[in-house]
């Protein structure tokens, strides 16, 4: 047999499909208002999608179930065929070996389709497990025409069906198990028990149970939904806990006393179907959809409602078409937003959530009249079959035009949460909102919807301001700002500006009405968080200058200080501040940001009204601030301003040179002019502590000295000279001041007595000739051991007694003499020194040495006696020649010149005693004239090369850090020894 999966008979497949609810734009191809282009590339696919099997039964197919991907259809009167849609071609076919005159009834496959119940008309069930091929019977079950099966989903498992409902044409419901596994020996049927439970009636007669569902909330509590032609039960109880093993009588029997819950229409159809739809695997069912006599009734289920599980319950009457008498609804099929009516000849698809039909079907008379219509609730995939063909359709994408349905029916939620993926239907479905809010002056809500839609701005906008709504508007603007991309700038610009605009206008309203505080209050806090968003930070920053404007139009001057703040703009605020004189606010924004461009600039007012907090704020800055850019609000104010200006300008002063070891000599000097004008006595103390040494003074010595001159600070003008070095000025103006500090003063050369000297004899001028005190000239001599008393004699007047000076006369006179032995002791020692260093020049013209013949040079190791040579004192002998080249060497530039100057003179004087004529009378004269001054130049020549000894010399000593070969020729000579 070929594949019962395999492809599409389309051209055996006649369609008349409903035209849907779509809106006529959506097909269309252009730019619609909303700004999105709809452009349909191909035709979307149905979204119910018909296809035929390739399947040709061999027998009339009589019943079909199917369920897990497991199918199983009974084909003519005894043979049943299963297919595991997984391997479909490798089909079951099954002998059910019933002889007599029964015939299959009705199939029942359970959620995991493992376990086949097959009812037959002579009141008998048989059962088939997936993994068996032999049919055993139900005995138990024996004598009911069963109608409905309860399978039980939570329990259930391939070999055991755990406790069932059972629903029969009598209207008795059992409760029962089955289990795959042979038994025991006493028990070898599959069907563990089987016992009656409840039973159901219709107008006081029994009624055949149609269908049973079973189902579990929350809480332990079960429900159990049971149908019958026209009427529709309900049972709800709990189990203990574990107990669902033990079953569903104690559900039944809580309602014993009380009539089960139920619902009746009074047309009967013989028969009702019932329908459930769940949106994930192994969850409960959320709505049902059951087919009856009046038409279908329809409904969510809600597991918390006490009172029934039933909710939202409409009911959908059958359309004119349908009329019981020839074509009357077989089956129903309930999907997420439709249920598919099954009828003789074709099959509907109503969309639950405005009845209308929007899908049909008709199906040709080849395949004969259609009997029946099934869901896998675990595929999802819905079978339809004929005794001659089978059929199954694919739902797709069955919600992509439910957005159309919410939004007629204005549930914009619902609309929005089925065309989250469709933007151009978003858009469409928040404008109908919009709009809808809108007519209901609902005018906030309209805002934000519009906001996000693509509509034209200045058409909603001209609508709020048509419907005087400016709160509205600025949810519209704020809204539509939020959705604005960075790179928008221009749009960002425009509304940044038209919400200020909003917001100052409405402040301005709620300012005047005194009873609206709160309002106001709660408008400016919005306001300002505004202003100091991050995400327009920029766009606040390049348009602050029309920002600044429009909140000066409406005099909103605290708003403006403040989004002054959020700009940076601390210069305006300060300048606000200070126009308004709270300079202490001012100061305080100046100290929070620290910035020492503001306070160079805004010192100088600040200073003239609060300078001590002012100067405790520039200390607090400390090094950031520069003192010189200060000076001027302090020189400003220092000048004419009060004592406490003053004081605070000397107090920072002092920190920047003291504490913080400032060396601008301008700092320095303005400390000094200070002090010189206002605080005198730490003015001394400043000087002394400077520094004594002019390297060591930040200051200017000549503007210090000119200060302290021009205010008559001698004694810092004394001290000034002394650092100067300009002693006999200091020395002038000390002895204007005191006399002991003119003597300090005259002791400072102390490498120039001369200078001493003269230095003291003013100070003694002074003391005899303006002071005329006799003692004080005499303690100046023994102050200063420079002084006779014949230095200060001169000074004294005519008139004075020797009897003042008997003591320092007969003293200098005393000293004189004893100078005097002392110089002929000296000359003495000197004449004995001379006698002996005679003595010694006259032993040493005697001395001699004795050379032997075998003594050699000690530079080139040849005999001694075959050249010119000289002996040294210490032992060492040379050639001449040879202590000549010793020697050169080290000689300096002079002595080089001044030996070569003598060897050409030896040279000459030689070549003329060698002449071959016989000298003259006169020549023998000048020869011996030449002869004296020959060996006057030889003994010229040996006090340059011979004054020392090569070896033991100073030479010898200063060539001790010379290399031994010379760098230049380093290379040269490494190279030759390689």
């Amino acid at each position: 047999m070929a594949s019962i999966l395999d492809e599409y008979e389309d051209s055996q497949i006649i369609r008349h499909p409903v035209q849907t609810s779509r809106m006529s734009a959506s097909n269309m191809i252009g730019i619609t208002h909303s700004g999105f282009v709809n452009v349909r590339l191909e035709e979307e696919k149905p979204i119910f999608n018909k296809q035929r099997i390739d399947f040709s039964p061999p027998e009339k197919i009589n019943h079909f179930a199917v369920c897990n991907n497991q199918l199983c259809m009974s084909l003519g009167r005894d043979t049943l065929l299963r297919i595991d849609l997984g391997k479909p071609d490798q089909p079951n076919q099954i002998e059910l070996g019933r002889k007599d005159d029964s015939k299959v009834h009705k199939l029942f496959l359970d959620p995991t389709g493992s376990h086949l119940v097959i009812s037959l008309t002579t009141n008998e069930c048989v059962y088939l497990n997936r993994n068996t091929q032999k049919v055993r019977s139900l005995s138990r079950w024996r004598g009911h025409l069963i109608e409905s099966v309860g399978w039980n989903k939570l329990i259930g498992t391939e070999s055991n069906t755990g406790p069932i409902l059972v629903g029969t044409s009598q209207g008795i419901i059992f409760e029962a198990e089955i289990s795959a596994s042979e038994g025991s020996l006493f028990n070898t049927n599959p069907d563990q028990y089987f016992r009656q439970v409840h039973s159901l009636e219709e107008d006081g007669k029994p009624a055949p149970v149609c269908c049973l569902e079973v189902e579990r909330g929350i809480e332990s509590k079960y429900f159990i939904i049971a149908t019958t032609r026209k009427r529709l039960f309900q049972f709800v109880g709990k189990l203990a806990e574990g107990s669902e093993q033990q079953g569903f009588s104690s559900i039944f029997a809580q309602n014993q006393d009380l009539l089960p819950s139920f619902q009746e229409f009074p047309v009967n159809m013989g028969y009702s179907e019932i329908a459930f739809y769940t949106s994930k695997l192994r969850q409960c069912p959320k709505s049902f959809a059951w087919m009856m006599g009046n038409g279908v009734l329809y409904g969510q289920l809600d597991y918390v409602r006490p009172d029934s599980l039933l909710s939202d319950v409409q009911v959908w009457e059958y359309t004119p078409d349908i009329d019981f008498s020839f074509n009357k609804p077989i089956s129903i099929v309930l999907t997420q937003f439709h249920f598919l009516l099954l009828l003789p000849d074709r099959v509907k698809a109503i969309c639950t959530l405005n009845g209308q039909v929007v899908y049909e079907d008709v199906f040709p008379d080849k395949f004969g009249a259609l009997k029946k219509m099934i869901k896998d609730p675990i595929g999802g995939l819905v079978w339809i079959y004929t005794e001659k063909a089978v059929f199954r359709y694919h739902i797709q994408k069955e919600s992509r035009d439910v957005w159309q349905m919410y939004m007629s029916m204005n549930k914009f939620d619902l609309a929005k949460e089925y065309c989250k993926d469709r933007p151009e239907c978003m858009d469409m479905v928040l404008a109908r909102e919009a709009e809808h809010c809108f007519q209901n002056k609902r005018y906030l809500e309209s805002a934000k919807c519009y906001a996000l839609t693509q509509n034209y701005f200045e058409e909603i906008a001209l609508k709020f301001i048509e419907a005087k709504q400016e709160e509205a508007l600025k949810e519209f603007l704020l809204k539509k700002l939020g959705n604005l991309k960075s790179s928008e700038k221009t749009q960002i610009t425009l509304l940044v500006t038209w919400l200020t605009e909003l917001y100052l206008n409405r402040l301005g309203q709620l300012e005047v009405d005194e009873s609206k505080s709160k309002q106001f209050e709660e408008t400016r806090e919005e306001f300002r968080d505004f202003l100091s968003h991050t995400k327009y930070k920029e766009f606040f920053f390049n348009n602050r200058s029309t920002i600044y404007d429009l909140l000066a139009s409406h005099g909103n001057v605290d708003d403006m200080v403040y989004f002054s703040v959020i700009m940076h703009d601390y210069e305006r605020v300060i300048s606000h501040h200070c126009q308004h004189d709270d300079y202490s606010a001012a100061l305080e924004v100046l100290s929070k940001h620290c910035d020492e461009k503001l306070f160079y600039k805004f010192s100088p007012v600040l200073m003239q009204h609060i300078p001590k907090k002012v100067v405790d704020a520039w200390i607090k800055m400390g090094k950031r601030l520069d003192p010189k850019k200060l000076i001027p609000a302090l020189v400003n104010y220092s000048q004419i301003g009060s004592t406490q200006q003053i004081c605070e300008t000397i107090r920072y002063m002092e920190f920047c040179v003291y504490q913080l070891d400032v060396q601008d000599e301008a700092i320095h000097n303005y400390l000094l002019s200070l002090y010189a004008k206002y605080k005198s006595d730490s003015l001394l103390w400043y000087l002394e502590q400077a520094g004594t040494h002019a390297s060591e003074i930040k200051y200017d010595l000549k503007y210090a000295l000119r200060l302290c001159a021009e205010h008559g600070y001698l004694q810092a003008c004394v001290l000034v000279y002394k650092i100067m070095e300009l002693y006999e000025e200091a020395v002038d103006l000390a002895l204007q001041v005191d006399v002991d500090l003119a003597k300090s003063c005259a002791d400072l050369p102390e490498d120039d007595e001369e200078l001493r000297k003269k230095l003291w004899l003013k100070i003694a001028r002074h003391v005899v000739q303006e002071e005329k005190d006799v003692k004080k000239a005499m303690n100046c001599l023994s102050s200063c051991n420079l002084l006779k008393i014949e230095d200060i004699l001169p000074f004294f007047p005519d008139f004075v007694t020797i009897d003042h000076f008997k003591e320092a006369i007969c003293g200098s006179l005393e000293e004189y003499n004893q100078h005097i032995d002392e110089l002929k002791q000296e000359m003495e020692e000197a004449t004995e020194s001379a006698k002996r260093i005679r003595e010694d020049i006259q032993e040493m013209r005697n001395k001699y040495g004795v050379v032997e013949s075998q003594e050699k040079c000690a530079t080139c190791d040849f005999p001694l006696l075959n050249r010119p040579f000289y002996l040294f004192l210490c032992g060492h002998m040379f050639h001449y020649d040879c202590l000549l080249q010793e020697v050169t060497p080290h000689f300096s530039t002079y002595k080089q010149n001044k030996l070569d100057e003598l060897q050409k003179k030896l040279a000459a004087t030689t070549q003329t005693t060698k002449s071959r004529h016989r000298p003259k009378e006169e020549d023998t004269v000048s020869l011996g004239k030449g002869q004296g001054s020959r060996e006057q130049i030889k003994s010229d020549i040996d006090d340059i090369i011979a004054s020392e000894c090569a070896y033991c010399g100073e030479l010898m000593i200063k060539s001790i850090d010379k290399p031994f070969i010379d760098p230049q020729k380093f290379e040269e000579e490494r190279s030759s020894w390689l």
